[in-house]
């Protein structure tokens, strides 16, 4: 519930009155987690908003530290981002194995890009999903729920959860994929550009919606860069960075794929448009690495490089991958003598997204914030962590 107070501030000499202190939360619906902003308000228009945080804290990097070993690790790390697990789990196991030294075969590694691929777009019809839903329109909302089902349905039947998977493993995966994982997969491939245009059509290029966000939370690319923005946060400002491409990792390279970035056609470049239609675009690129990962699939045994005890030899790493809110990065301290994390400590991009937000919301209508920050795409429990 919004609460208020009005405040007396002196500004260049004038005393002004009319300015008011919003709370907007803490709430869930429509902040994706629970979120306190603090606005500032000058009638209907936004002077300043000041996030305030830590409601979901759940002391991710001290409980790792305090696992007996490195695999325990992984389903604290399905808990950060836990709309996108898959991509949680692969950016540790990935530090972890830099960090031992450890090739796995090529058979897990084109799984987890399947994986990873497949978490992209469940997580991005989720964030358009609820992006339509946070400006009134409740079909698409629906309609991209359906398609993401058919994703979790792949992961359940492959290792069992729906959610929190801690199916990529140091040194491999927790199962090889079924043997009735191929038709679903194909079958999602072959339906799922129709149901993605009809969600365009619905929703993406609906008036309604194109009024709500064209023009409206700009963020150029100098102050994205500036902030630290990555992901389609900073693609959505016409930055052409993506760590797939950048500094390719697992079998990335192989792959012929586009990295969609903001270009201003509905509005300005940097909108709230342009954020969301960079994850529109994206899903269309995933499913261009997800149909040449399946045909280019190896044999192999996905358990051969598992350690029997994972105990780095002493030193630290810092890993990072593309994940579908940005640049999620583990840095690791091993001393060397036990077979638990010395230190970890977790870059999370919708933490460092989320700082930009007043930046990005000065002068607009209250209205318009709710626009702005399901724009962010944020999820409060890598926040807090």
């Amino acid at each position: 519930m919004a609460t208020f107070e009005i405040t007396t501030r002196s500004v260049k000499g004038e005393l002004k009155t009319d300015t008011m202190i919003l709370n907007m939360g803490p709430q869930h619906p429509s902040t994706h987690g629970v979120l306190r902003l603090e606005l500032v308000v000058d009638g209907e228009i936004i002077v300043d908003v000041i996030p305030h945080i830590g409601y979901l804290h759940r002391c991710f990097e001290k409980h790792a530290e305090q696992m007996t070993n490195y695999q325990q690790v992984i389903p604290y790390v399905d808990r950060m981002d836990y709309v996108a697990a898959m991509g949680n789990e692969l950016a540790y196991v990935l530090a972890v194995e830099k960090l031992m030294g450890i090739e796995v075969p090529e058979r897990v590694q084109y799984i987890r890009v399947i994986m990873a691929e497949l978490q992209r777009i469940a997580s991005h019809l989720l964030a358009i999903g609820t992006y339509g839903l946070d400006l009134g329109a409740f079909t698409p909302f629906l309609w991209c729920f359906r398609e993401r089902e058919k994703i979790l349905d792949m992961f359940e039947i492959t290792c069992g959860a729906r959610l929190l998977y801690n199916y990529i493993w140091i040194g491999g995966l927790s199962h090889d994929l079924p043997s009735d994982f191929g038709k679903k997969l194909k079958d999602f491939l072959k339906t799922f550009p129709k149901a993605l245009k009809e969600i365009n059509d619905l929703l993406t290029f609906n008036k309604i919606f194109i009024d709500r966000t064209a023009n409206i939370g700009v963020l150029p690319a100098d102050v994205a860069i500036n902030y630290g923005c990555s992901g389609p946060m900073l693609r959505g400002s016409g930055v052409k960075f993506d760590l797939r491409k950048n500094e390719p990792y697992l079998v990335y390279d192989r792959f012929e794929f586009d990295v969609p970035i903001g270009e201003g056609k509905m509005g300005t470049v940097g909108d709230c448009w342009d954020r969301y239609y960079v994850r529109v675009r994206e899903m269309e690129e995933s499913l261009k690495i997800i149909e040449q990962a399946w045909e280019q699939l190896p044999p192999g045994d996905v358990h051969a490089a598992i350690p029997k005890k994972a105990r780095p030899p002493q030193g630290e790493v810092y890993f990072r991958t593309e994940n579908p809110r940005g640049e999620l990065g583990f840095y690791i301290i091993s001393d060397g003598h036990t077979s638990s994390p010395f230190r970890v400590k977790a870059r999370a991009p919708s933490f460092v997204n989320l700082s930009v937000l007043p930046e990005i919301s000065r002068g607009y209508m209250i209205a318009d914030l709710v626009a702005i920050l399901g724009s962010v795409d944020i999820v409060l429990g890598e926040v807090d962590r």
